[in-house]
């Protein structure tokens, strides 16, 4: 506390009150209001060369490099209804993505990593799903988180099939590549951190790295899938960015992936996770349809004109 107190007065600012928001805490002044927090050592850099790329989308700054906490003015977000912020926010993102980006010199074995860890990732999950129905069929009553999963175990075991047939269609296309493209990832989006006012403003960049675009996609859709039209969100996004052929593929690769469902709580947590799990993966069916129908239509125009 000794060390925030002299970068307090290090820049002049005068507490009257102090509110702590998660990592971060809200000083109040007779003049204003500011967040002071632990800076995180791995994204300076990032911030110095998002501002070199003009992305000046972050609230301001008071401290400098060499102070241990950040100092950033304090901004009220308007009111406005969800639908329309989780929208401004992927514009938001899509210029991230497009003002960052930049390509990378790959090997096979670069693709080869990424590879191997989403199949191992379906090896395990196909494993834990034979574990786990297996116990389940063995019951002579099932509970109703039993009987949700034991009703759906085929639905898992089909989108576990297409995603391992997807992935040996991406790595196919992926694995001649010479370059890569990569841009700077927030790492951490949710409406949480996504403030509007006068302007747009991107907060909490602890997690902010580089590396390939769809990973922004991939955890916004994890955490909002079933809140939000995410077909509408991707064609937003993608207007400004559109994402490469075998980087779609990726993005649908990752959100078709199930999570496991662990029966660990009370019945009707079990049941609650349970359910939304199963809706994520028939929703994200739904979401992904259309651009396989699109895809299976252009195939057979292209075979009937030759």
């Amino acid at each position: 506390m000794q060390e925030i107190n002299e970068l307090l007065k290090k820049y002049s600012i005068k507490p009257k009150k102090y509110t702590k928001i998660k990592k971060a805490t809200l000083i109040e002044t007779e003049t204003g209001k500011y967040i002071i927090k632990e800076k995180a050592k791995n994204n300076i850099d990032i911030l110095k060369y998002l501002e070199t790329r003009n992305f000046n989308y972050m609230p301001q700054k008071l401290t400098n490099n060499i102070d241990n906490y950040e100092i950033t003015e304090y901004i009220e977000s308007y009111n406005i209804p969800t639908e329309q912020k989780i929208i401004d926010l992927i514009e938001l993102v899509s210029l991230l993505h497009n003002k960052t980006t930049h390509y990378i010199e790959v090997t096979e074995d670069d693709y080869k990593e990424i590879y191997e860890d989403i199949n191992n990732n379906i090896e395990h999950l196909y494993g834990y799903y034979n574990d786990l129905i297996t116990i389940i069929e063995s019951k002579v009553y099932m509970s109703p988180c039993e009987y949700l999963i034991a009703r759906n175990i085929s639905k898992i075991y089909e989108t576990l099939s297409f995603t391992k047939r997807e992935l040996e269609n991406w790595y196919n296309i992926v694995k001649k590549k010479k370059k890569k493209r990569h841009v700077v990832l927030h790492n951490n989006l949710e409406l949480d951190h996504f403030i509007e006012n006068n302007k747009k403003y991107l907060i909490s960049w602890d997690k902010a790295k580089i590396g390939i675009p769809v990973f922004d996609l991939y955890k916004l859709y994890i955490k909002y899938n079933l809140d939000f039209d995410f077909n509408e969100i991707l064609k937003i996004y993608e207007k400004n960015y559109p994402l490469t052929e075998d980087e779609r593929i990726l993005f649908f690769i990752l959100i078709l992936l199930p999570k496991k469902i662990e029966l660990e709580k009370s019945e009707y947590e079990n049941t609650k996770e349970a359910g939304k799990i199963i809706d994520t993966i028939y929703k994200t069916e739904m979401f992904i349809s259309p651009y396989y129908s699109k895809e299976r239509n252009e195939n057979n125009s292209h075979k009937k004109n030759n």
